[in-house]
């Protein structure tokens, strides 16, 4: 059951410790509440002691008419992808990685999300990358993937609460807690953390901002992405006033882009620039 409220919901620790109580998701002035079966009774409390917040509606769907489909093992890049309830027998080679959306949106079969782990396998597969900055890491696939390359040091942040609880999950699912640290944090505060690789798939609002600070020209490499079209071009734009060299543009799908970029002062002569996707004066061949 999903509780859907306009505003910022507060819960007390009795609703929150209850078993049906599955998570809280806020976002932009919004809220949702998910519990494992109907609960008139938590529900009737949760209005009245939020008296501020409107209460919108009440969806009784599958865990799958929330995600949109079944989560099953898959392959992108280097990585074997799967949840828990579903070990593959045979790996095939591939980096296995073990990853439980929980109620967080993000099963790892968004576009982005697979150009962004391509992209963390060629990096790691160049050049050392001992420490990465995921900054919002929603269930922390692409934090896991730069653990599974080898990564000795990696940072996940998220604004939202819920997402770090997930992605803390998915971090002892896979024994890395020694590799990663999961954190709540707004974006923009996290910027000036050192790193070797930053990667950030993340609203385009939060990665004006990140492109703002003066740290963010710093980092030897950046994975940007979750663009549409026009805000691509317009990140192509920041990463060229910044003297950044695109070494890399992606769009398979035409909709969703993505960037591999560093500093200019920083690209080898011998670096190849490539772009697999469009983007109207700005994409760089």
């Amino acid at each position: 059951m999903i509780h859907y409220f306009e505003g910022m919901l507060s819960l007390d620790t009795d609703i929150s410790s209850d078993p049906r109580f599955l998570g809280l998701w806020q976002e932009q002035g919004t809220s949702f509440v998910f519990f494992s079966q109907p609960v008139p009774d938590l529900a009737d409390r949760i209005k009245t002691d939020n008296p501020g917040v409107e209460f919108k509606d009440v969806y009784d769907m599958t865990w799958e008419q929330w995600h949109g489909d079944a989560v099953h093992p898959y392959d992108v890049a280097d990585f074997c992808i799967f949840p828990p309830w579903e070990v593959p027998e045979h790996i095939h080679g591939k980096r296995p990685v073990m990853m439980d959306p929980g109620v967080v949106f993000g099963t790892g079969l968004h576009p982005t999300t697979h150009d962004c782990l391509d992209l963390i396998c060629r990096v790691c597969a160049c050049e050392p990358v001992h420490t990465v900055l995921d900054i919002g890491t929603g269930t922390g696939l692409l934090a896991l993937g730069a653990a599974a390359m080898g990564c000795d040091r990696v940072l996940a942040c998220d604004f939202n609460l819920l997402a770090v609880k997930t992605t803390k999950k998915n971090i002892a699912l896979n024994h890395w807690d020694d590799r990663i640290l999961a954190f709540q944090a707004r974006g923009e505060t996290t910027v000036d953390l050192p790193c070797d690789l930053l990667v950030a798939n993340i609203h385009y609002d939060i990665m004006r901002q990140l492109l703002d600070s003066p740290e963010f020209v710093k980092k030897p490499r950046v994975i940007l992405s979750g663009l549409l079209r026009s805000e691509a071009r317009d990140v192509a734009a920041a990463l060229e006033k910044k003297q950044m060299t695109i070494l890399e543009h992606r769009s398979p799908d035409g909709i969703w882009h993505t960037f591999l970029a560093r500093p200019r002062a920083d690209r080898p002569k011998h670096a190849p620039v490539r772009s697999t996707g469009s983007i109207s004066g700005t994409a760089k061949e």
